[in-house]
């Protein structure tokens, strides 16, 4: 049985359900900022995934990669899994600009989340998910089967 940690419920707007993460949009209007979380209760750290996880995980990496530069164009994308505060797996996939308040600073710790507005949050999470569907009848490896919350 899979749970999301409170935190990430707490502080995340909810995607999509992929074929081996949840996908959660930091609720931080500041940066374009993805979270994915493998699906598996009681995982910490990367390396605990079995060699199918990791595939199935880097493939939704790659595919969270993707939707950003797809739909934000960002300078660098910032792919990291830290879990000092969240001791749950997951992902952060964060769209940097050198115009973004935090550049070059990593986005933690330094200013406040700015949540978005709720018609904001709602249209751009519409926006993600249709591109994941599209996204999800491609050929080029990056599709997977995606269901909406």
């Amino acid at each position: 049985m899979f749970s999301l940690h409170p935190n990430l419920a707490r502080d995340c707007l909810e995607v999509a359900t992929l074929s081996a993460c949840r996908l959660l949009l930091m609720n931080d209007s500041r940066h374009p900022w993805l979270i994915l979380v493998p699906m598996r209760e009681g995982l910490r750290d990367l390396d605990e995934l079995t060699p199918e996880e990791t595939a199935a995980v880097w493939t939704e990496i790659r595919l969270a990669s993707r939707l950003l530069r797809d739909q934000f164009h960002p300078e660098k994308l910032n792919i990291a899994s830290l879990g000092n505060l969240v001791p749950q797996l997951h992902i952060h996939i964060i769209a940097r600009f050198t115009t973004d308040p935090d550049w070059p600073h990593p986005v933690w710790g330094r200013n406040p989340p700015l949540p978005y507005p709720p018609l904001e949050a709602e249209q751009l999470i519409k926006a993600l998910r249709d591109y994941l569907l599209d996204a999800s009848h491609t050929q080029d490896g990056l599709g997977c089967p995606v269901r909406m919350p």
